[in-house]
């Protein structure tokens, strides 16, 4: 599973998801993580309220599950979401190694449920009818 970061310094998740100057993407799962890419975008951030922001940055990180942000707007989010991506607000600055190391302990145990939905995005989902319908008369 992919994961987004949003930062300044490409080291902590320090970011506003909309003037983030880079978005560093790694991938994980339960056996570990490796650093993917960092898309930065620069100085050229003008405080506009354009929305068109968002578009290279929804695009970057369009293969993640989450992204993980210091803040996000509510229209932001509402186009992250679209995307099937999930947001979390860190409360303070986090180092993102610490949160790779943390996150990938939660995938070695029981994810909570919408974190195994996360794991999932990009996945094709295989229903197998056949073995519910053995169940069903089993019983």
């Amino acid at each position: 599973m992919k994961i987004a970061f949003a930062t300044q310094d490409q080291q902590r998740v320090d970011a506003h998801f909309g003037w983030a100057k880079h978005l560093a993407v790694y991938e994980i799962d339960g056996d570990g993580y490796q650093f993917v890419k960092d898309y930065g975008f620069g100085d050229d951030l003008a405080e506009d309220g354009d929305e068109d922001k968002l578009a290279p940055k929804l695009a970057a990180i369009a293969d993640c599950a989450i992204v993980y942000v210091a803040a996000i707007g509510g229209s932001a989010a509402a186009r992250v979401v679209a995307s099937k991506i999930h947001p979390i607000k860190v409360t303070s600055p986090e180092v993102i190694l610490d949160v790779l190391d943390k996150l990938q302990v939660v995938l070695k145990g029981t994810p909570p449920p919408w974190l195994r939905k996360a794991l999932l995005k990009g996945q094709d989902r295989n229903f197998d009818f056949e073995d519910d319908e053995k169940e069903q008369s089993s019983t």
